[in-house]
């Protein structure tokens, strides 16, 4: 069996971006240059879990830029290479041009880079990286509404950055040190600075307010790399704070389970359905936050689920639900769709069902209600996709070929991930799952089916989400003053 060593890690960090770089001098190679990115993630990801330990390389001691590579991000990984398979064997035939995928592949090395990094500084460049690759396929079509979604999404996610790297230099000032654990040793608005931009930076919570326009007004691949990827790589940079630093456990967990609610109490009442796939990515993020010990397998199949669903979002005839409810649609779209909702709603043989159930098994007592109310809502949302109107008569729209290949890669995986956790199959959890389902689908068709109830936006208005991180600026600090002694975390 290969080992991996540091030389490995460098190697597969910078491949995508020697591969990148190379495309502009190899222009009609484009598509099988981005396939050979992502098979060699896909490898990666395989000696992890095969080699089933962690990894600590520590490249410049002295600047302390250190890579981990262990189980945990081995998820992250594995998602990143399979949505951007799926991505890419989407848009093969597609009239892309090699910017789109030299800007795919250079996403997709940022976010790798991102998965592996162990100190602050590091994740801080490849998270400004991985930002103006996601701002030019955001922009990708150069439509005055597209070159503004990208636009937005810049300017926030800069300045979500911006107090995270003040953050940073105050981690650094107090350990001479950028390393991830060096947190549990600096002052209380290190801490709340560095989160409040990973917290902007995923999508989570108020902060994150940002994602659904961004997330729905983009083009179906670039929605599903946002959403199956990109906002996760924030997200494990918390999970990973959470671990290592105990005190700010508590932390993490209450914005994971407000960002649960949040979302998909927005999710439950929207008409748009890549609006309520964006809420519900702010929502599913809360599952992942919840429980930071098992972040990885949830992470890995909303990856999935979320990408296959925005890729059939693409293929739909309306993005209005009033709409699509009027007119059926072909049954083997129907299918694909019908299959991604399932498992995120938890239903057995798929793997979002075990990934629920440990997630569950992981709460803390506080923490059950609230991630139950927001199992139920999710049951709800995509009761929207589950129930409607389908016919084997009609013709597949020509996209559906497109889409077979991308589909049986990412629904595929739901299927195969059950492996991960087998112990979910007793019959205390399949009954939970399916009375947590039809509770929802019953909430469904008695209540929200026959309301029409238009949630405010106002919230999602530039000048709101800058003055909410500001706010939630602030409220961190005072969290963290609280849970903190004044000489700092003790791990």
């Amino acid at each position: 069996m290969i080992e991996i060593t540091p030389t490995l890690a460098i190697a597969w960090v910078a491949f995508p971006f020697f591969i990148g770089f190379t495309v502009y001098l190899l222009p009609q190679l484009d598509r099988y240059f981005a396939l050979a990115v992502t098979l060699a993630s896909l490898g990666f990801s395989t000696l992890v879990f095969l080699q089933e330990s962690s990894h600590t390389f520590q490249l410049l001691d002295s600047f302390g830029v250190t890579l981990i590579v262990d189980t945990l991000g081995g998820f992250f990984i594995l998602t990143s290479a399979l949505v951007t398979l799926g991505v890419l064997l989407y848009c093969w035939h597609s009239d892309k041009t090699s910017f789109f995928y030299i800007q795919l592949i250079l996403l997709h090395g940022s976010v790798n880079a991102a998965f592996l990094c162990a100190d602050f500084i590091s994740l801080y460049v490849a998270l400004e990286v991985l930002s103006i690759a996601s701002f030019l396929l955001v922009a990708y079509s150069r439509s005055p509404r597209s070159i503004w979604i990208g636009l937005r999404y810049l300017f926030i996610s800069n300045t979500a950055m911006l107090f995270y790297l003040v953050g940073t230099a105050l981690v650094c000032k107090a350990n001479h040190s950028f390393l991830n654990f060096g947190l549990g040793n600096s002052p209380p608005e290190a801490t709340a600075l560095i989160f409040l931009g990973l917290l902007s930076k995923g999508g989570i919570f108020v902060s994150g307010l940002w994602l659904p326009q961004t997330h729905s007004q983009s083009e179906s691949p670039v929605s599903a790399m946002l959403s199956g990827v990109v906002v996760k790589t924030a997200v494990l940079a918390l999970v990973r704070c959470a671990l290592l630093v105990p005190a700010v456990d508590p932390v993490v967990r209450l914005a994971g389970v407000g960002t649960a609610l949040l979302g998909v109490g927005y999710a439950v009442f929207e008409k748009d359905c890549k609006r309520m796939l964006a809420f519900h990515t702010v929502s599913q993020l809360g599952f992942v936050l919840a429980a930071p010990a098992v972040a990885g397998f949830y992470a890995l199949t909303h990856g999935l689920v979320k990408a296959s669903l925005f890729l059939v979002a693409g293929s739909l005839p309306s993005k209005n639900f009033k709409e699509l409810n009027k007119t059926p649609i072909a049954l083997s779209l129907w299918c694909l769709g019908a299959i991604a909702a399932f498992s995120i709603s938890g239903l057995p043989l798929l793997a979002g069902f075990g990934a629920k159930t440990l997630t569950t098994k992981e709460l803390l007592p506080w923490q059950v209600i609230a991630m139950n109310i927001a199992a139920v809502g999710t049951a709800i949302s995509f009761a929207k996709f589950i129930f409607l109107p389908k016919s084997a008569h009609i013709k597949a729209p020509e996209k559906f070929k497109t889409l077979l290949l991308p589909m049986v890669i990412l629904l595929g995986g739901l299927f195969v991930s059950n492996a991960f956790y087998p112990k979910a199959y007793a019959l205390d959890n399949i009954v939970k799952a399916l009375g947590t389902i039809s509770a929802g689908w019953l909430a469904y068709w008695l209540v929200i089916k026959r309301v029409s109830i238009k949630l405010p936006r106002g919230a999602e208005r530039l000048e709101h989400l800058i003055g909410m991180m500001s706010l939630s600026a602030i409220a961190l600090s005072f969290l963290m003053l609280y849970l903190m002694p004044q000489e700092g975390l003790a791990p």
